[in-house]
């Protein structure tokens, strides 16, 4: 269906919703269990959920004994092996109270951009979904390399977003809105909406926190964003703490009106 307002979340059949590192580790694990009532309620209307979740690495610090993100390869891939374990078992235990069953689904981008991998992903995502199981997505951070890394999360979801056509698109971080300058800053002002040919000259972006456990920021959100409304998807920016909302279609955050499907010139390329 055309989910062309945030109204229209009510109704949207096929949803991707993406949280970030910080939103669900660390401090803020206990906001699993919120996030994941929101997405059960949208769940049991009927609309088909997939999660696509940040954290595995920022999950498996402590147990690595780090105080911070790590800066080499080897120790991201060994971080992420240990939490995405915890971060799955972590949904399933929340998920339990509402008997949905979760599917994990690790991808690296050239998975995405081969058409062979491209379409057992696509295929494997659509049964998980056939059977009512909710899949959670991630990188597959223990065998990607920095040259074939997604960059970050946002992207990735924009790119599942676009493999199967969802209707909409949901970006969660710590921040409700994009907004015309760093929300910190007086004078900054949420910004509502997004048509397809604004142009954003006028918004300054802050600088991704990259001291933290994440890695994307407000550019990379509305990036991610475009690219998916650009193919036909409806997306909305806000925070986790706001998911209920969203999905209830009310006024928060910055929609990103999509480009009707038939506008769009041909098929996506998922590697762009």
């Amino acid at each position: 269906m055309n989910v062309a307002c945030r109204a229209d979340l009510t109704s949207a059949k096929r949803i991707v919703v993406k949280v970030g590192s910080s939103s669900i580790s660390g401090v803020n694990a206990g906001q699993i269990d919120p996030l994941v009532t929101a997405l059960a309620e949208a769940h049991s209307r009927g609309a088909e959920v997939i999660l696509v979740s940040s954290g595995a690495i920022a999950t498996g610090m402590p147990y690595l004994g780090l105080d911070s993100r790590p800066s080499d390869l080897a120790t991201q891939q060994a971080a992420a092996a240990v939490g995405q374990n915890v971060l799955v078992y972590r949904y399933q235990d929340s998920l339990d109270r509402y008997g949905i069953v979760a599917g994990q689904v690790l991808l690296t981008a050239g998975d995405l951009e081969a058409a062979n991998s491209r379409s057992n992903a696509r295929r494997a995502v659509e049964r998980l979904l056939g059977l009512r199981i909710l899949p959670i997505v991630n990188e597959n951070d223990t065998v990607a390399t920095h040259e074939i890394r997604f960059g970050d999360n946002d992207r990735l979801a924009s790119l599942v977003s676009i493999l199967i056509e969802a209707d909409a698109m949901i970006l969660l971080s710590d921040v409700d809105a994009i907004y015309t300058m760093p929300p910190e800053r007086p004078g900054a002002t949420r910004i509502p909406e997004i048509a397809p040919e604004q142009t954003l000259g006028d918004v300054e972006f802050g600088e991704a926190n990259r001291a933290g456990v994440g890695t994307g920021g407000a550019s990379t959100k509305v990036s991610a964003a475009r690219l998916a409304a650009e193919r036909g998807t409806g997306v909305l920016v806000t925070s986790a703490s706001q998911i209920s909302d969203a999905l209830e279609g009310r006024d928060v955050g910055t929609w990103f009106v999509p480009r009707g499907r038939n506008e769009a010139e041909g098929p996506a390329r998922l590697g762009a």
